[in-house]
C-alpha cells in the first residue's frame, strides 16, 4: 500500500463525495418540489436520492486511506453497480428524447418550473414548460453516471492493493529461516570490517 494508491484512493473519495452530493441535491430539491404540490413521488427518483445518501455516508467513512478502505473493494463495487441501476433508472424515464420527451414537459419540467402553481397539468405543453430545469436534469443523470464509475474505479483500486500487498506465506517463511536476524547481518559494513 504505496503513497501512490493513498492519495488516488483520496482523490476518488472526494469525487465519490460530489458526485453523490450534486445527485442527491438536485433530486432531493425536486422531491421537495413534489412534496409541496401534493404529488406522489417517483419511486425512481427515490432509488436514486437513497443511493445517494448511502453513497455519501461511505464517501465520508471510507475516505480516510487506511488499510480497511482498500479492503471495502467489495463495497465499492456494489456502491458502482446500485449507481449504475439508477442511471438506468434514471434515463429510462426521459428516454432517448431527453428534455424532449413527454415526461420531462409532463413532470419534471412541470414541476420544477413551478408550473403547477398556475397551469393546470391538463393544459400543460412543451410550449409553456420550455427547457425550464433541462441543464439540473441533465446534470442529475451525468454525475449518477460519473459517480458509478468513480467507485468502480476505487473497486479496481483496492482489488489491486488488497491482493498486491498480500505475501506468499511460503515464500515469507523460507526467507526468514534462511536468513537469522544478527547485529552483524542487520550491518554489513561490520561484516566487511572482520
Amino acid at each position: 500500500m504505496g503513497t501512490a494508491s493513498k492519495i488516488i484512493s483520496v482523490i476518488l473519495r472526494v469525487g465519490e463525495l460530489v458526485c453523490a452530493s450534486i445527485v442527491t441535491g438536485i433530486l432531493g430539491y425536486y422531491l421537495s418540489i413534489l412534496d409541496d404540490a401534493d404529488v406522489p413521488d417517483d419511486g425512481r427518483i427515490v432509488y436514486a436520492v437513497a443511493i445517494g445518501g448511502i453513497s455519501i455516508f461511505f464517501s465520508l467513512v471510507l475516505m480516510p486511506p487506511l488499510r480497511y478502505s482498500f479492503w471495502a473493494f467489495p463495497l465499492d463495487l456494489a456502491l458502482f453497480i446500485c449507481w449504475m441501476v439508477a442511471f438506468g433508472l434514471l434515463c429510462n424515464r426521459s428516454g432517448t428524447q431527453g428534455c424532449d420527451s413527454v415526461w420531462y414537459w409532463n413532470t419534471w419540467g412541470y414541476y420544477w418550473g413551478g408550473w403547477w402553481r398556475t397551469v393546470p397539468v391538463a393544459r400543460i405543453s412543451p410550449a409553456i414548460v420550455g427547457y425550464g430545469g433541462c441543464s439540473s436534469w441533465r446534470s442529475s443523470l451525468a454525475f449518477s453516471f460519473i459517480g458509478g464509475i468513480i467507485w468502480f474505479g476505487n473497486a479496481l483500486l483496492g482489488l489491486y492493493v488488497s491482493f498486491s500487498s498480500r505475501k506468499d506465506p511460503a515464500r515469507a517463511d523460507s526467507e526468514s529461516s534462511s536468513q537469522p536476524q544478527t547485529k552483524e547481518s542487520e550491518n554489513p559494513a561490520a561484516v566487511e570490517q572482520s
